[in-house]
């Protein structure tokens, strides 16, 4: 707890994860011996966040607290909750398990990279400016295509940052946001974080805060390599994910 402010906190454990071609969920894979969800949900635990549920995939709730959150003992996280067919779906069921927070962060569970540093970053810039997420700038000179695969436009590439999470909110502002999305199906097309909901149906600015290229999200076999690269160059073997 920040001052009297209570910061709350949603992992995201859902999704099929098909670019990993494996049959277990990417969030479940074992990445240096541990299931991938485990380092998020540890490096939340040590953050300045207060309380924290975990949202997972429908029938998967067992699985879950036998195999994956047994071995943690987390003392923050105050429940299980089951996600919905879509990202904002699931979003909107770990808002409503965290009613009593003044303030959120969103984060998905298939970044494992996240460190307590970004999540204070993140929780401090939400207070400030009331949403926030965060991110990197782009290294990579970007192309717009046309609908037959021709280079349409260059946007400027010192504008431009690659959207990581966890992103920040006032507890009242993304949930009013996310009560009108849900309310209304036609809203729902192309929405794609939780920072465009905020934006589009509450108008409010959110600010960019820097997270970090190692904060990666675990897509495909090639970020699996990657991130266990990067955590063996932190040293990270223990339980608690740190060196």
């Amino acid at each position: 707890m920040i001052g009297t402010f209570r910061i709350g906190a949603v992992i995201l454990a859902g999704g099929r994860g098909s670019r990993m071609h494996s049959d277990i969920q990417k969030q479940y894979m074992l990445l240096n011996g541990r299931p991938l969800i485990s380092y998020a949900l540890e490096a939340f635990e040590q953050s300045i966040v207060d309380v924290m549920v975990l949202v997972t995939g429908a029938g998967e709730e067992d699985y879950v607290r036998q195999e994956i959150l047994a071995p943690l003992h987390l003392k923050k996280l105050c429940g299980i909750v089951t996600g919905g067919k879509e990202r904002y779906h699931s979003v909107y069921e770990g808002l409503k398990a965290l009613q009593k927070c003044d303030y959120v962060l969103i984060h998905d569970g298939a970044r494992p990279l996240v460190t307590g540093e970004i999540i204070s970053r993140a929780a401090y810039a939400a207070m400030q400016d009331g949403a926030c997420v965060v991110g990197m700038p782009v290294k990579d000179t970007i192309k717009v295509a046309d609908p037959d695969g021709f280079a349409q436009s260059t946007p400027d590439r010192s504008r431009l940052w690659q959207v990581q999470t966890p992103q920040a909110f006032s507890y009242p502002l993304v949930r009013a946001a996310y009560d009108c999305l849900m309310a209304d199906e036609s809203l729902q097309k192309g929405i794609t974080d939780d920072a465009m909901v905020v934006e589009h149906l509450s108008g409010t600015k959110v600010r960019l805060v820097e997270g970090s290229y190692e904060n990666l999200k675990v897509t495909t076999p090639e970020d699996l390599i990657l991130a266990e690269a990067l955590l063996n160059r932190r040293g990270c073997t223990c339980m608690c994910g740190q060196q």
